[in-house]
């Protein structure tokens, strides 16, 4: 009875609230003709109606006032804790050293299993082995026969692979094109560890569990195992390098293309550890790189494509001075290393030329001799060999090795044997240094559900027999096996950091392992990665922390605290938040990592525990739990992957899995969520039942979320009548439970004042014809600030139904705008504005906010950006030598747009009509790029303004929608000035773009952040045999077949 006085009661409401919206709005005519402006007391009447109504449809539908009523009850049976950040951040460090032991040791049983094998192994020339080539297996012919070399093949989709499609009895073996066309085999044996690999020095790579390997879009797999950055590492120490070559006249033509292509293979294996530079001599020094002159720089991503760009523009003529170039490259490296800024460890000359007429001993004996601390090794180009002997002596007298290379097919086999001779004194120590590699994307291995991010850890194989005088015969390979990041963020305790909280990781070089904000990806939904995507480093997200602090303090893995006030942004850049962060960090034993956790203050410091008796709250239909996070652990055993969260919560909650690693003190508060949010389902399904609700079908939707990660959902219309069926699901990537963020609403909602609603359109949506608002508010446990969020609800209804309610009021010579507090419009006369920023409609109006301090416009920095760049314009090339014409050129030459942060459209259509004008070649380049956010000031609620146009005054009102986050404007019809005010332009532009003065550009390469070197280093030892410097015996291809499935029937005892 009680609660159909309180519908009746609502009802009345609403239309004592819309009767009084509609007489004022008959009279809006009479009253803004009869005095000049609009009067303030007319547009709060029409933002409180319109208010009142919108606010009564969201807190009806989304039981918001219901389950705040729950928690309320269960308010003296919960216990609020601040959050120990130290303590949460040294518990999660300790959990991922476990992880990251077991797979070192995992690792390590492979390297010992590899070398017994080894050591067993006795040739036998007339053994036979049978093989399947990975990428014709399951192929057909046209007549439906198995093709040549390939064979049936069972895989099958495994969820603890990321539900790639794999055999876990069968591993695969991959040989570079280049080495053997036969390059795939398959071996059977039993595997019990994670995906692993073993490289072989000279060509094979042997991965497990077997998959298909596939082509890449050229039809071919140039994947070489050797270049990759774990086999590398594991092989040898860190490294600086100087790469000389000869660009006299003698070079012209195909040899000086061999030597671009071998210089770029060099560059190839080098790694973030690592420290070059390239030096072109003929009768001069030419730095490819003439900034750099004496100094080395850091072997990453960026630099070496810098460099390799310049090396198309080396060209041969002259004659060649080596024993200059050898003297600068011998000083640049005696003179870094004093500098302690580079690898501190092995250091090497590369030298790539068609020859030597001298040995030059007297530049050996001045800056290497005795020590003989920097490794020589000659690359002779071309067929001719009347100095290979010379070339040999220089590699033999300096521990280094020579080779030559007649053709570009004989480049990359060559160019990696010195990566072997630089790993001599590692084998001979015998030195299993255990190597993890950044974040990176395996894109050798395609598969439907997309790129994953992984780190490998790797050691070094070696030779345990007494082949210590042979090059070949010292490192067998290297053993790597991956941990899918997504392993490491399943252990991050998410409930426990808040709704804003999250957790992180770096590398010893301060680049990102995870991070909430790292977008290694294009675009969503597409698989091609950036350029950069695996050197992302931390201050390049956490920006704010200008100083490095933060950053400087993690590599260098101290344990500690840091704060500093944040903006974040949301809902793919297009909002901001801010707020002011507590940051706690300490490093990974045993790994280069370190971690962190960030909490933001006032709600997000606080947690609360829930204690009710575990009643049936999972056995609703309606309950969902977040996939990602790690209820009960089901990986460990293949007969628990196909079971949900919720179904082993089940088992272990009745004792049918006492087994299962599950945990307890998540499952408590999941299940006390599950109590407290059950009764929403009842009064849910009791408006959807009655038939005088919702008759129109305009609320679509209600839904819920709480901080453990538990959500519920309720359609009031048929499914396939809903406008948004993204929306919730797991193409909404911003709208849902993640591994690292709340969902959006959920966000938003928490920041808004406790009991009012946040409203938006979705972008994805906001110009389609089935449009839909989303409306949400967040749940507080208690009344005061220390209250924690623990709840969010809210609905989606159709954003037609929405407008209907907003145009009541508004009539004739004044034009009416519904905007959020981020200036984003959700209703206006004109349909095609829906979405739009309001400085883009009215720009004069937003000009005069910004000044008035109604909204507030806030600079925002994006060092993950993609530029999409027209090439080949002649005309973008001279307007670069003018600096004063640099603007100009970013606006017609040069189209910046953010694929992830799609901001607003360009506001003047005119130059972006021009800047599409060239029809040359584009590509998508990194860029750093700043760009505006504008959010509301929370304090102003109401202003009127006038602005002065040519013979007329315009005059506009804004209105805060009480318990929303929007706003009314009603701007005056009768006074047009858009001749004196055009639309308000903000666009983004690259912070590069204007750096065309050569000295920044010099700095910036030169500039080099903190970094912690890696602990080992075996530059050289004194027993290694120098003598083996460019006539190895090579590794027989029946001894590396023969080695891989004595290892894995190894590894199957």
């Amino acid at each position: 009875m009680q609660g159909n006085w309180r519908i009746l009661f609502s009802h009345v409401c609403s239309t004592s609230f819309l009767l009084l919206w509609i007489f004022v709005g008959l009279n809006v005519v009479e009253v803004v003709g009869s005095q000049q402006g609009i009067p303030l007391s007319v547009v709060k009447l029409w933002a409180s109606a319109f208010g009142g109504e919108i606010k009564s449809i969201s807190a009806k539908y989304s039981g918001s006032q219901l389950l705040q009523k729950k928690y309320k009850e269960f308010e003296k049976s919960v216990r609020v804790e601040e959050i120990d950040g130290m303590k949460v951040v040294k518990s999660l460090a300790v959990k991922m050293e476990e992880m990251f032991r077991r797979k070192a040791e995992a690792t390590r049983r492979l390297v010992e299993a590899a070398e017994e094998a080894h050591h067993q192994h006795e040739d036998n020339p007339d053994l036979q082995y049978e093989y399947f080539n990975a990428v014709l297996i399951n192929e057909v012919d046209d007549e439906g026969n198995n093709v040549e070399l390939g064979g049936e093949f069972i895989l099958e989709p495994n969820d603890h692979f990321n539900n790639l499609s794999v055999n876990l009895s069968l591993s695969v073996v991959q040989v570079p094109t280049n080495m053997y066309n036969k390059g795939v085999y398959s071996w059977s044996h039993s595997y019990n560890v994670d995906c692993c690999y073993f490289v072989s020095l000279k060509f094979t790579s042997s991965s497990s569990p077997g998959v298909k390997w596939h082509p890449d879009e050229h039809g071919v797999i140039g994947f070489d195992c050797r270049n990759r950055k774990w086999y590398i590492q594991a092989a040898t120490s860190p490294k600086d390098v100087v790469i000389l070559v000869d660009v006299s006249g003698s070079m012209k033509g195909l040899r000086l293309t061999i030597a671009r292509q071998t210089v770029s293979s060099i560059l190839d294996t080098l790694g973030d550890d690592d420290f070059f530079n390239i030096i072109a001599y003929n009768q001069e020094i030419h730095y490819v790189e003439p900034c750099l002159n004496g100094t080395l720089v850091r072997a990453d991503r960026t630099n070496k494509d810098h460099f390799r760009e310049h090396l198309d523009k080396l060209f041969a003529k002259g004659i060649g001075l080596l024993g200059e170039a050898l003297t600068e490259a011998f000083t640049i490296l005696s003179d870094f290393n004093q500098t302690g800024r580079g690898s501190v460890c092995s250091q090497a000359i590369m030298l790539v030329t068609d020859g030597a007429t001298e040995m030059y001993d007297d530049v050996f004996e001045k800056y290497n001799w005795p020590e003989r601390k920097v490794r020589l090794f000659p690359y002779l180009i071309g067929r001719e060999s009347a100095f290979a002997d010379n070339l040999k002596w220089m590699a033999c007298a300096n521990k280094g090795y020579f080779s030559q290379i007649s053709t570009l097919a004989d480049v990359q086999e060559n160019v990696m044997r010195y990566l072997h001779v630089m790993s001599r004194p590692k084998v001979i120590d015998h030195e299993h240094d255990t190597v993890w590699t950044e974040a990176y994307v395996d894109s050798a291995l395609n598969d439907k559900s997309g790129p994953t991010l992984t780190t490998t850890v790797a050691m070094p194989v070696f030779s345990t027999k007494n082949e210590t005088v042979s090059l070949w015969g010292i490192l067998l390979g290297v053993v790597g096996t991956d941990i899918p990041l997504q392993e490491l963020m399943k252990l991050i305790p998410k409930h426990m950091l808040g709704i804003h909280g999250y957790a992180f990781a770096i590398t010893n070089n301060g680049y990102i392992l995870i991070h909430p904000d790292l977008r290694p990806l294009y675009q969503e939904g597409q698989k091609r990665r950036k350029p950069n995507y695996s050197s992302v480093d931390l201050s390049e997200v956490e920006w704010e922390d200008k100083d490095g602090i933060l950053r400087n303090a993690m590599v260098n893995r101290r344990t500690g605290t840091f704060s500093m006030e944040v903006k974040k942004t949301v809902d793919r850049g297009r909002r901001v938040l801010k707020m002011h962060n507590d940051y706690y960090y300490t490093d990974i034993k045993g790994t280069p990592f370190s971690v962190g956790v960030a909490l933001s203050r006032g709600h997000g410091k606080y947690f609360f525990r829930g204690n009710v008796s575990l009643e049936a709250g999972l056995w609703s239909n309606s309950v969902a739990l977040f996939g990602h996070r790690t209820y009960c652990n089901i990986e460990e055993e293949h007969e628990h992957r196909h079971l949900t969260q919720i179904q082993a919560i089940k088992h272990f909650m009745m004792g049918q899995r006492p087994h299962f690693k599950c945990d307890r003190e998540l499952i408590q508060e999941v299940l006390f969520d599950a109590v407290v949010t059950a009764p929403l389902e009842a009064y849910w399904t009791g408006l959807a039942l009655n038939k005088s609700e919702n008759s129109d079908k305009g609320v679509e939707i209600a839904f819920l979320g709480t901080r453990t990660g538990l959500s519920r959902t309720n359609l009031f219309v048929p499914a396939d009548q809903i406008s948004n069926r993204d929306f919730l699901t797991a193409e909404d990537k911003e709208g849902v439970f993640n591994a690292d963020h709340f969902p959006l609403w959920y966000k938003r909602a928490a920041e808004q004042v406790p009991g009012t609603f946040v409203y938006s359109i979705p972008f994805s949506t906001a110009l389609e014809n089935k449009s839909v608002v989303l409306a949400s508010t967040a749940i507080q446990l208690l009344d005061d600030r220390k209250s924690p969020i623990v709840a969010a609800v809210g609905i989606q209804m159709k954003l037609e139904f929405f407008q209907r309610k907003f145009w009541t009021a508004c009539r004739q010579d004044i034009n009416c705008y519904l905007i959020d507090n981020n200036g984003f419009i959700l209703v206006t006369e004109e349909q095609a504005q829906t979405g739009l920023f309001f400085g883009e409609v009215e720009g004069a109006v937003m000009n005069k906010l910004l000044q008035m301090g109604s909204f507030k416009r806030i600079t925002l920095y994006d060092y993950q950006a993609l530029c999409k760049e027209y090439a080949g314009s002649s005309d973008s090339a001279r307007t670069l030598s003018d600096p004063f014409s640099v603007v100009k050129w970013l606006l017609t030459e040069l189209v910046i747009f953010l694929l992830e942060f799609n901001l607003y459209s360009w506001w003047n259509i005119d130059l972006s009509v021009k800047a599409q004008r060239s029809r040359g070649k584009t590509m998508m380049v990194p860029c750093d790029t700043e760009y505006p956010a504008f959010v509301s000031e929370r304090t102003i609620k109401e202003t009127t303004g006038n602005i002065e146009c040519d013979d007329c005054v315009r005059s506009f009102v804004i209105q805060q929608i009480p318990s929303s986050n929007l706003f009314m404007v009603v701007v005056d019809n009768k006074c047009d000035c858009s001749s004196r005010h055009s639309s308000l332009i903000f666009f983004f532009y690259t912070l590069d773009t204007f750096e065309h003065n050569e000295s920044l550009k010099c700095e910036r390469l030169k500039f080099q952040k903190d970094r912690k070197k890696p602990e080992s280093c075996h530059p050289f030892h004194p027993e290694e045999n120098a003598m083996e410097c460019g006539s190895a015996t090579r590794f027989s291809s029946p001894l590396a077949a023969a080695l891989l499935p004595l290892i894995t029937a190894t590894i199957s005892r």
